[in-house]
């Protein structure tokens, strides 16, 4: 009888032990399924591109890649259960390498436009730029786009920030710059009395060149800055939404965009 027992109890844990070892193998092949499903191009790491030439968003520190995107994408990443692997590639072959598998995302502030939908697939943005309308901090005559009529707006020559300004005002009152810094520069001064740049770029020389100027009015135009995928990755693109949508829900997004411009750029 005592031996029965005996033979009954290893019969039970030798059962316990196969089951465990089951769930085990089956919890594994769950992650290898879900990574794979992802298609990613290096095992248990998001591998995500941008040039390291556009400061604060992204940059080489110390030889080190760094800057808002390079966070961004390092979290969602985390998010993910996987490595943050950035990397960089010329933009102007960016999304020939992310559809040759080079890397699995483009993370590089790249703008979702039908054109480049054509090509790839993109999230929800990650934050919002386009043409904002910049004055002198101690103005208080500008307070929208309709107090510009008669007003000397600043632009980069030969942008569309520059068609815009002459809608804005008599054509003869654009006054033309070779790069935004300049502009923005003369505006600090009162040399012009607007400025009308990319959003970004009109906080970033804000908060990097301590210039006194700030931002009036909405957007003029509306740039959706995304995440770009190999176009049919659903299963990618809806994990990097999800993880996004949680770092703006728990407080996380805003740090990083703090951090980097001292504002919330996804307002």
């Amino acid at each position: 009888m005592k031996k029965l027992s005996i033979f009954l109890v290893a019969a039970m844990l030798l059962l316990l032990s196969a089951c465990g070892t089951k769930e085990s193998d089956q919890g594994a092949k769950e992650t290898k399924s879900s990574e794979s499903e992802y298609g990613l191009v290096k095992e248990g790491s998001l591998t995500f591109a941008m040039t390291g030439q556009y400061p604060p968003l992204n940059f080489k520190k110390d030889g080190k890649l760094t800057g808002f995107d390079v966070e961004i994408g390092t979290e969602i990443a985390k998010r993910l259960g996987l490595e943050a692997n950035p990397v960089t590639n010329p933009w102007e072959t960016i999304i020939q390498g992310l559809k040759a598998n080079k890397y699995d995302a483009i993370i590089g502030s790249m703008t979702a436009t039908p054109e480049r939908d054509k090509q790839i697939d993109f999230t929800e943005p990650y934050y919002l730029s386009g043409a904002q309308i910049f004055v002198a901090e101690n103005n208080t005559d500008i307070q929208s786009k309709e107090d510009l009529q008669g007003k000397t707006i600043g632009v980069i020559q030969a942008s569309t920030w520059k068609d815009m300004a002459e809608t804005l005002t008599s054509p003869d009152k654009v006054k033309g710059y070779p790069v935004d810094v300049n502009a923005l520069q003369d505006l600090e001064l009162g040399r012009v009395d607007a400025v009308i740049t990319d959003k970004i770029v009109g906080v970033s020389a804000q908060n990097e060149k301590g210039l006194k100027i700030k931002e009036i009015g909405d957007l003029l135009n509306e740039d959706r800055v995304s995440i770009g995928v190999v176009e049919g990755n659903t299963d990618l693109a809806d994990k990097i939404n999800e993880a996004l949508q949680a770092m703006i829900d728990d407080g996380t997004y805003e740090e990083i965009s703090m951090k980097w411009f001292n504002t919330n750029i996804m307002e």
